[in-house]
Parts: structure tokens; C-alpha cells; sequence
């Protein structure tokens, strides 16, 4: 199912924001200005970011995504990875490969694939970038695939196999993310 949800909570607060630029008061500003629990209501992961000793075979740089696990690694320096909780595909929607980003977008547009209209006609043909579009914060689209690792609405979905075959992440962890990749990084995914 997919929820979209509306902005009263950051609209609120950037109307409320005083002649001095503070916000009102009860609202941290990172909830609303990139980062925070709450980041355009892409909530806190259930799984937390954290750098762990990794194992692999892959070059610094390389994104691992682990579907049976759920997460996502960051290959680093010195034999760790940053790891991320993920939302995987639901059972016949998951895949693995060896892909490249080819594309990077902040707040992207979505426009539901065929395939994805044939199962769900309710679905809108096509959505412009916001908060309550459910590509989330930032999309990195993989090769010529269907397929994204990209922001949700859904926070409550990291760590479960519910997409379509895209990688789910929340908005903090996808701008995190974002900003530690290009167009070009390899992507592994693994699905063991």
C-alpha cells in the first residue's frame, strides 16, 4: 500500500518562523531543513546508520546491497562499510545484479512503470517530486533498470520485503547516501 502524506507540520513551522529566523518553539529545525527524526515525514529508521567491519571483495566507494539481510553497505577505507537499513522487493520482485548509478535526483518525480500500472490502476500516472511523493528525498536510479534505491514516506517499511523491487531507505539515510556517491558507483546486489 502507498501512503501519502501531507507537510502541515513543516508548513507550520517555516510560517511560524519569527522575524529572526528561529522556529516556532517545539520544532527542531532539522526535522524540517534536511535531517532529524521527522525529515519531511520520512521518520527515524527503525534500523540505525552505523560503520561496521566489512569483509568483501569490493573497492571503497562501492555500494553492496544485501536483499536476505536488508541492508545496504558503503564500502569504505581500512575494511568497513557503512551500513543502512533497507526495504527490499516482496517475494517474486526481488533480483540481483551488477549495476552502475546513471542517475541522481533530489525530490524526483515518479511515474509509475506499466507493469506496476497493470497491477495497481488506482496508482496516479504520474507524480511531481515532493514530501508526499513516495520516491521520497533523493532517487539514484540503476542502469537501464526499473529500479532505484530511493527516500519513503514509509519509515515503517525499512527493514520489510514490500516494493517492487526498488531499495527503500529513509529520507535521512538516502540524502546521507546521496551524498557520498556519483553517478558512475557501482552497485552490487546480492540475492542470496
Amino acid at each position: 500500500m502507498i501512503r501519502f502524506f501531507a507537510a502541515p507540520i513543516a508548513a507550520i513551522a517555516l510560517l511560524s518562523a519569527t522575524a529572526g529566523g528561529a522556529l516556532a518553539e517545539g520544532v527542531d529545525s532539522r526535522d524540517i531543513m534536511g535531517g532529524g527524526p521527522n525529515f519531511f515525514q520520512g521518520g527515524s529508521s527503525p534500523i540505525p546508520r552505523t560503520t561496521v567491519n566489512y569483509n568483501g571483495n569490493y573497492a571503497p566507494g562501492t555500494i553492496v546491497v544485501n536483499t536476505s539481510e536488508r541492508r545496504l553497505y558503503l564500502v569504505l577505507q581500512n575494511g568497513q562499510a557503512l551500513r543502512y537499513g533497507i526495504g527490499v522487493g516482496r517475494d517474486g520482485f526481488r533480483w540481483g545484479g551488477v549495476h552502475k548509478i546513471t542517475a541522481k535526483k533530489e525530490w524526483p518525480d515518479w511515474t509509475p512503470p506499466s507493469q506496476m500500472l497493470a497491477r495497481r490502476p488506482d496508482l496516479p500516472r504520474h507524480m511531481k517530486g515532493g514530501i508526499e511523493n513516495p520516491l521520497g528525498a533523493r532517487a539514484m536510479y540503476l542502469g537501464s533498470t526499473l529500479y532505484r534505491i530511493h527516500g519513503s514516506n514509509e519509515p515503517e517499511t525499512i527493514g520489510q520485503a514490500v516494493s517492487s523491487g526498488c531499495f527503500r531507505m529513509t529520507n535521512d539515510d538516502v540524502s546521507d547516501l546521496y551524498g557520498r556517491v556519483g553517478v558512475g558507483t557501482t552497485v552490487v546486489v546480492l540475492n542470496n
